[in-house]
Parts: C-alpha cells; sequence; structure tokens
C-alpha cells in the first residue's frame, strides 16, 4: 500500500500569491533570459517552430538553439544513480514533425509555454538587448520591469490577457522586492511603501505600460531602489529582486521539474544533462548556488516521486543519493536562510518517510523492500540533517545515535500496528462462519500469527533494518513479546478455572515466548552485552508457572471436593456385607473410582509437565485415602481395647460338684439364649463382626485397586513419551495408602479376634470355662460358637490372605485367652492334677479346630502360635510340692528372694507367660486346689479367696 502523498511543501510559504502557471511563466521568462545572458553579448534571434511560420527571423539564440541529438548515457543520472530507460517510441508512420528539434524547444515544450508566449518573450528580450548600453549582464537587470517597459497591450491577442500578464509581473515584483526580499526590509522604507502603493494603485486601474509609459519609469526608479541593496556581498551590477526565498526556490524547483517528461511524467528526459546545464545560468539570478541546488534538486526529485503516485522508485533513489551531499553541504555552511529551509525540507521528507516507516509491514513486502530501503536512507538521513542543525534539540543524545533511535522507533511502532492487525484479524476470523470449524481459542491462533510475523520480520524486514540498527530482530521481537505479553495478562486475569482452552492458551504463549527468545538471542550473540538489554525489556509470561499454579489450584479442588465426599460417605456407610457381592465398602469403591477419574482427568490435561506435577496430585490423593483409611478403621478397636484386665492374684475359691451342676444347667440356659441372638445379628451395627470383615475386605480391595491404578499411571506416562527414570520414581506413590492398608488391615483382624473371643464369645469361654467344676465346664461350648464365628469370616472375607490372617488372629486370641482362663481367670477357677489331662485334651480340640483336618491353618502356624500355652501346660501336672520348690528356686536364682527371709516377694507380670516365668508358676499355684497350696499362699503371700 503506497504511502500517503500529502507533503508540505517547504518552498510555499505564506504570501506567495502566485499560481503554478504564473510561476512557470516567470521562470521561463528568467531562463530565456539567463541563456541570452550567456551568450556572450551576441544578437538574440528567434526562429518559431509553429508549422513552418515564423516572426522577427533573425539568427537563433546559440545556447537554446543546440540540435537536440542522442548523446552518450547522462552523467548526471549515473551520479544520481538512476537507470537510463529508453523512450517509447510513439506509433506513428513516419519522422516526427512536431516535437522539439532544439534544447530551447524542449525546455518551452516541457514546461508548458504556448508558442506565442515564448515569441512574446523573446521579442522582449530582444528589445531590451537593443535598449541596453554596452551590454549590460542580465542579473543587473530587474526583468519584470524590463517586460513592462518593453511590451505594451498591442503586444497581446486581449486587453484582459494583457491584463493578467500585467498583474503578474506586479505579483513578482512584490514578492520579491516586498514579501522576500534577497535582504532584510524595514517597513517603513520610503521606496517599499511606494511600491506598495504603486501596485495597490494597479490592482484597481491596469497602468500603462511600454517604452514611454511614466507609470513604468516610476515603477523602474523605485524597484531598482529595492533591488540594489546589498550589504556584505556588494555587487553595483545585481539587481536582487528573485534571489529571496523561498521565492526563488519556488522559481527554481519549477524550472527543475521541466526534467521531467511531460508527456511521461514517471520519466526523466533524455536529454537532462543539457537542459540543467542551461537551467544553472539562471543561478546568478536567483541567487542559487550548489548547496541550494542540492537541496532544491533533491526535493524536486523526492516530490515528484510522491506526487506521481510513487511508480517510479529511480526518482526516490536519486533523492535519497543527493541526500549525502545535502548532508555534506549543511556541515559546511552556518547560513541561517540555509539552515531554514534546509530543516523545512528534511521535515517534509521525515514526516512523509515515517508514514511509511512507522507501519512498514503496510506499505513493503518482499517484492518492494529494496524501496523500504531507500525511503528508511532517506528518512534517516534527513533526521540526523535535524539533528546536526539542532543539536541543543537531542539533548544528551549523541547524533551518532539518531539512526539507532529512530529505526528503534519505527520497529516498535510498526510491530503494534501489525500485532494490532493480526489480532483484530484473529477476531474477525473467529465471528466468520467458515472458522467455526477451527476449535482453537483466539489467543492460540494469535500466538501462531505472532510466531509467523516474527519470522517474516527476521526474513524480510531486519535485513535491512539491521544496517542502522544491530539488534533489529531483537527490538521486533521484544515488541511482539510485549504486545502478546498484555493479551496474555489479561487472559491470565480473566482465568476462573482450569480447562483445555486455558491449558492451550498458556502453551501456546510459552512456546512462542521461546521463539521469540531464542530469536532474541541468536540475534544479539555479538552485540556489545550480548543481548542482556533486550533480553531484559521482555519481561516473563511466567505461563508454565501460571499453568503449574492452575494445575494445582484443579488439584486443591478435586481433592477438596474427595475429602468432602469421604467424610459425608462414611457417616453414612452400613458396612453391610450384603451392600455387594464382593462384600467392601460401597464407599470405598466411590472413593477409588473418584480417584481414578481424577488421575484419568489429569493426564488428559494438555500440559508438558505431567511428572512434575504428578507427586502432588498422588500425594495429595493418597493423603485423602490414607484419611479415609483412617476413618474407617476409627472405632473398631484393638487387641488390649478387648482383653479382659488380670485381675488381682488370689487363691482359688474351690466348690462342691453340686454347686458345679447348678452352675451347669446355668450355663446351658445361658447358651441357648446366646444361640438365638445369634440367629439375629444387627447388620447395622458397624462394628459386629461381619462389618469389621467387611472392613478388612475393604482395605485389601483399596490395596489391590492401588496396584492397578499405579499400572495405569505407568502407562499414562509412557504414552505421553515419560523416560523409565521418571516412571521408576512414581512407582513411590500412594505409600501413605498402602501401609495404612496393612496397617488397617491387621489392625481389623486383630480388633474382630479379640472382639470374637473376648467380647462375643465371652459368656461361653471367659465366663464359663472351667468356672467351678472343670470336668463339667469344658471347652466344647466355646468351640461350638467360636466354630459359627469362623464359618462367618469364611463366608464374609473374600481374600484367602485376608481370611487367613484375621482367622490366624483368632486363633491367637484364642490361645491367649486360654492361657489367661488357666491363670488369671480369677478364684473361681480351680484346677487339680487330675485336671491337667482335661485341660490339655480341651487345648488339643481348640487346636483342632483350626487345623480342621487340614481344611483349615496349616499346622506350622498352628504350632508356632501354641508354644507358649503348650510351655505353660505341663505346670498344671507337676505336684504342688514341686511347683513351689520349682517357684522358690527360680525366685532365689533371679535374686527376687534370700532362703533367710521367712517370705518371698510377689513377682511382677511377665510380658510372656512361660515354663520357667516365677509370676506364671505362682498363677498356677493360686489356682491349684489343694492345701499344700494355699498354705504356701498364705504364708508368702496373705492372698485372699475372693476378689
Amino acid at each position: 500500500m503506497p504511502i500517503e502523498n500529502s507533503l508540505s511543501d517547504p518552498f510555499n510559504q505564506p504570501g506567495l500569491d502566485l499560481t503554478d502557471s504564473e510561476l512557470r511563466e516567470t521562470a521561463y521568462e528568467i531562463f530565456v533570459g539567463a541563456c541570452r545572458s550567456s551568450g556572450g553579448g551576441r544578437p538574440l534571434t528567434y526562429v518559431s517552430q509553429s508549422s513552418g511560420r515564423s516572426s522577427d527571423k533573425t539568427s537563433a539564440l546559440p545556447s537554446l538553439q543546440r540540435s537536440l541529438t542522442l548523446t552518450t548515457a547522462s552523467k548526471v543520472k549515473k551520479a544520481l544513480g538512476m537507470k537510463v530507460k529508453k523512450k517509447k517510441e510513439k506509433e506513428s508512420n513516419g519522422p516526427e514533425l512536431n516535437g522539439p528539434a532544439t534544447v530551447g524547444e524542449l525546455m518551452r515544450v516541457q514546461m508548458r509555454i504556448p508558442e506565442f508566449v515564448d515569441s512574446r518573450v523573446r521579442r522582449a528580450l530582444l528589445r531590451i538587448a537593443a535598449a541596453q548600453v554596452l551590454g549590460r549582464r542580465i542579473e543587473s537587470v530587474v526583468l519584470p520591469v524590463e517586460f513592462l517597459q518593453q511590451l505594451k497591450s498591442s503586444d497581446f491577442q486581449t486587453q484582459r490577457e494583457y491584463e493578467i500578464w500585467q498583474k503578474r509581473n506586479l505579483k513578482v515584483l512584490e514578492a520579491g522586492l516586498l514579501l522576500h526580499p534577497k535582504l532584510p526590509l524595514d517597513r517603513k522604507d520610503p521606496a517599499a511603501q511606494q511600491l506598495r502603493q504603486f501596485i495597490r494603485g494597479a490592482r484597481e486601474k491596469p497602468i500603462e505600460t511600454g517604452r514611454h509609459s511614466e507609470a513604468v519609469q516610476t515603477l523602474r526608479k523605485v524597484t531598482m531602489q529595492l533591488a540594489c541593496r546589498s550589504v556584505d556581498d556588494y555587487a553595483p551590477d545585481t539587481c536582487h529582486w528573485a534571489d529571496g526565498t523561498p521565492l526563488n526556490l519556488r522559481l527554481y524547483q519549477v524550472l527543475l521539474e521541466a526534467l521531467f517528461d511531460v508527456e511521461e511524467p514517471t520519466s526523466m528526459i533524455e536529454e537532462v544533462d543539457e537542459v540543467l546545464e542551461l537551467i544553472k545560468k539562471t543561478w546568478g539570478i536567483l541567487g542559487i548556488d550548489q548547496r541550494f541546488h542540492n537541496l532544491c534538486f533533491s526535493w524536486v526529485l523526492f516530490n515528484h516521486y510522491v506526487s506521481t503516485g510513487q511508480v517510479e522508485n529511480d526518482f526516490l533513489f536519486a533523492a535519497d543519493n543527493l541526500l549525502l551531499e545535502v548532508k555534506k553541504d549543511a556541515k559546511s555552511t552556518l547560513d541561517s536562510g540555509y539552515s531554514k529551509v534546509l530543516c523545512l525540507t528534511m521535515n517534509s521528507m521525515l514526516e512523509w518517510a515515517e508514514r511509511g516507516l512507522l507501519a512498514y509491514h503496510e506499505s513493503f513486502y518482499r517484492g518492494n523492500i529494496d524501496l523500504m530501503q531507500s525511503i528508511l536512507s532517506l528518512g534517516l538521513t534527513a533526521a540526523v540533517i535535524l539533528a546536526e542543525e539542532n543539536p541543543h534539540e537531542n539533548g544528551r543524545r549523541k547524533i551518532d545515535d539518531v539512526a539507532n533511535t529512530n529505526v528503534d522507533i519505527y520497529i516498535r511502532s510498526s510491530m503494534r500496528k501489525a500485532f494490532s492487525q493480526e489480532s483484530e484479524k484473529v477476531r474477525i476470523n473467529r465471528k466468520s462462519a467458515k472458522s467455526q470449524l477451527n476449535h482453537l481459542p483466539a489467543l492460540c491462533m494469535l500466538a501462531q500469527d505472532v510466531t509467523d510475523l516474527a519470522f517474516t520480520e527476521k526474513e524480510i524486514y531486519s535485513p535491512i533494518l539491521q544496517k542502522w540498527h544491530p539488534l533489529a530482530v531483537g527490538v521486533a521481537v521484544a515488541t511482539l513479546h510485549s504486545c502478546f505479553g498484555q493479551e496474555v495478562q489479561k487472559f491470565v486475569s480473566g482465568i476462573k478455572e482450569l480447562t483445555p482452552d486455558v491449558i492451550q492458551v498458556l502453551i501456546a504463549a510459552d512456546k512462542l515466548e521461546k521463539d521469540l527468545v531464542q530469536m532474541a538471542v541468536e540475534d544479539s550473540v555479538n552485540s556489545d552485552d550480548g543481548g542482556k538489554s533486550i533480553i531484559q525489556e521482555m519481561t516473563p509470561y511466567e505461563a508454565e508457572a501460571v499453568i503449574v499454579d492452575l494445575v494445582k489450584s484443579w488439584i486443591k479442588i478435586r481433592v477438596g471436593r474427595l475429602e468432602e465426599w469421604v467424610d459425608r460417605n462414611l457417616q453414612q456407610e452400613v458396612w453391610n456385607p450384603k451392600a455387594n457381592r464382593e462384600r467392601f465398602a460401597p464407599s470405598a469403591v466411590e472413593v477409588l473410582r473418584t480417584i481414578d477419574e481424577t488421575m484419568e482427568a489429569f493426564f488428559l490435561l494438555p500440559i508438558p509437565m505431567h511428572p512434575d506435577l504428578l507427586p502432588e496430585l498422588m500425594s495429595s490423593l493418597d493423603t485423602c485415602l490414607r484419611d479415609y483409611i483412617l476413618k474407617a478403621k476409627a472405632g473398631c478397636g484393638s487387641r488390649s481395647s478387648f482383653l479382659p484386665i488380670l485381675p488381682p492374684l488370689t487363691r482359688c475359691k474351690g466348690g462342691s460338684k453340686l454347686n458345679g451342676v447348678f452352675k451347669k444347667r446355668d450355663r446351658s440356659q445361658m447358651l441357648q439364649r446366646r444361640k438365638s441372638q445369634l440367629n439375629t445379628i444387627d447388620d447395622n451395627d458397624p462394628y459386629d463382626i461381619p462389618q469389621l470383615c467387611v472392613r478388612a475386605n475393604t482395605f485389601h480391595h483399596i490395596r489391590k485397586d492401588l496396584e492397578q491404578l499405579e499400572k495405569r499411571t505407568v502407562a499414562h506416562l509412557k504414552s505421553i513419551g515419560i523416560r523409565d527414570g521418571i516412571i521408576n520414581s512414581s512407582r513411590k506413590n500412594f505409600e501413605l495408602s498402602l501401609a495404612s492398608c496393612v496397617e488397617a488391615i491387621q489392625q481389623v483382624c486383630e480388633a474382630a479376634a479379640y472382639k470374637i473371643i473376648f467380647e462375643e464369645l465371652k459368656h461361653v469361654f471367659w465366663d464359663n470355662l472351667y468356672v467351678g467344676d472343670t470336668s463339667s465346664s469344658r471347652i466344647e461350648p466355646f468351640l461350638q460358637e467360636l466354630e459359627q464365628n469362623l464359618e462367618v469370616v469364611a463366608v464374609t472375607v473374600q481374600d484367602n490372605t485376608v481370611r487367613t490372617r484375621l482367622i490366624t488372629n483368632i486363633m491367637r486370641a484364642s490361645f491367649e485367652g486360654f492361657s489367661l482362663v488357666l491363670l488369671a481367670g480369677g478364684p473361681s477357677r480351680n484346677f487339680t492334677l487330675e485336671d491337667s489331662s482335661i485341660i490339655q485334651e480341651d487345648f488339643r480340640f481348640l487346636m483342632d479346630l483350626f487345623w480342621s483336618n487340614g481344611d483349615g491353618l496349616p499346622r506350622e502356624l498352628i504350632e508356632k502360635h501354641s508354644v507358649t500355652v503348650k510351655g505353660v501346660l505341663p505346670l498344671f501336672s507337676i505336684d504342688t510340692c514341686s511347683l513351689i520348690e520349682q517357684f522358690k528356686s527360680i525366685m532365689l536364682t533371679d535374686g527376687h528372694g534370700s532362703s533367710t527371709k521367712s517370705r518371698l516377694p510377689l513377682p511382677s507380670t511377665p510380658d510372656q507367660w512361660g515354663p520357667n516365668e516365677p509370676n506364671t508358676i505362682l498363677r498356677v499355684l493360686c489356682h491349684r486346689n489343694d492345701k499344700a497350696a494355699t498354705t504356701f499362699l498364705k504364708k508368702n503371700y496373705n492372698l485372699p479367696k475372693k476378689l
């Protein structure tokens, strides 16, 4: 897209009230007069070129009448860097008859001067020359006055034409002597006041011109007084009537514009060298020198390029090349008048150039990038010239930095506008029907467009810009980074929850940022600071950190919901074995399902940092699941909560056989009631044996499901290309939950076992076994009910391992209970030597129940847990005196007593019963129903017979 054509003309200041045609006629008169003056005083004649007609047939003007011939390539064009083009031949059947044949005729055609006007000008110049004495130079003549004197109304076709011509000459005099004089003019100058009055009167009523006109003579006198003023450059034969700025520059501009083909405005005439040589002859009249010529010519070339639609780039290249000469001229002169015009011209050029450079993406592309280089060169040269002309306005900024600073501004401005256009394009595309198929978020599309823009910048524009700015790529990508960063900030501030679109945008932003930073680093590797300043300018998006924070928030929300769900559903859980076929808690199924869904959703998040965030997710889920397990096992009890408190040591109470019979009847009735209770188990008791079994099943199910979850997690990690090393580290997940499961299974199994033995079967075990008469209160009832409980366990606990563990705990609890009955059963339990065989037989029955003819627990496991009981049982078959001696020996050997003392100390309760443990032997004696035992206990410990 071409740059806007409007230009501020530095030579067209207010008050210069001359039309283009008036300026052309005036400039043409000066041109012809200057060329006449260069003829060395030889006669000036004119030959008309109009269809064989002629007037004032005399010899031709030598400098203007040279024949036009095709010569060698133009030196002017070559110096300006312009291409030499062949002129297009016009379609015709024969040679051109009416085309210009001389330089003078070419100039007339180029300046669009009619032949009758040209004829009148030459006729007037001949008369002027004839009237001059000693051939005065043209610079000493005020041409408008001379024309007014030599021509009268009869020389014009109409009176109106004459009046227009007269007014033009007077306007030229006003412009050159009053409005824009060469030397400053005092408004009270009498000659100036007189001239103003004369011109004012002539506007109201035309003056009579001609050789004998008094008005013209008066005008001559006044104008000569004003035109011949001089200060330092005193030259008595020079009149300053057309050499004041900007009149002289406007007239000179008109002459230079004649170098462009009037028929083909985008071409320069082939005879540019010859014509320009003649134009330079006007320098004396117009007060032009080489520096003004360079300045004016560069402006004319530039202005013509712009005004003809920016088609012929050669004119721009030429203007740019000529500006280098202008720059040299500016450094070598202190002329304030020149400096003023220079600044106006450079400002106009710079303003136009910056219209394109501040948005160079709109004006330039791969096909016209050379044009951008010329416009950039021209604009920067103009900017440097302005900076050198006004050093005080630059402050501390060095003039050498002007180009760098300006290019920096152009890059940032253009990149911002390009970004804005891409953003708007994305917005429009998103609204169109076509884009409905594209589900990418708008910022993702914009990120891709910005990436393309950055690479296009680096490939096409930066090679040009780097000639003036070494970090052109860095500045461009830093600007794009900043623009997109503002969009990212707005986007992040509006995020309410983590969604795939949000992650897509943040990942796209992160990728874009890495691409831009990489480009900046590569561009600045050879810079003085290594690109540090550019990199520091690129404030990180921290998209990854935002993603991490969002994912952490997402994890927190998901886990928080799960925690609330756990609390709510655990309160409602009834642990009913009939709840499902697998007989574990529905709440656990839901917890595990939610964890699995959370993991699945996590891996579906389109983020690149799954391995980094997975530990936090797993840890949070692990903690939540552990809390479920801890809460699920809370209240189940433990071994210690069901074990009866050991009663104080007492002597056996003894009892009659009759009493034993009565107790047997009572026990039979109690057993019948207990059986009816077993048939009506309360399924809603959360801590009943079946419910405890369900808890054990639940914890086992959680542990097994966690193993599967670990495998699924590994599969997810492999699917996204995670290395084995990272995968192996992820296998340590759910450590807390797994450990809690193992611990919970053990605790529940132990609690259930001791609950069965010491609470559920208390009536047939602790309250009944061997109470009173040993033979009439044997273990059979206990075994019957214990077997029923084992059947419940076998049916309810699904996993063999957990079932074995639970039954093993029941066995251990029953063995421990059997020991307690024998050793700490209280005064109602008393044994004789004859009872030892009954006790040993009952214990064998108990072990056989767990062995169950090989269908129960392994024999080795039973033997392992029966060691303690088997070690104690032989004590019941040893006679009392031997037991007493054994006890005393152990007490003396272990230092518990002295042979000299009458009483033995009371041994402490051991952690484990044993045949050589004094407290164990003492307890056997306490339950021994004979006089020797009673006497020993009374003498040494004074133990009571009842509690």
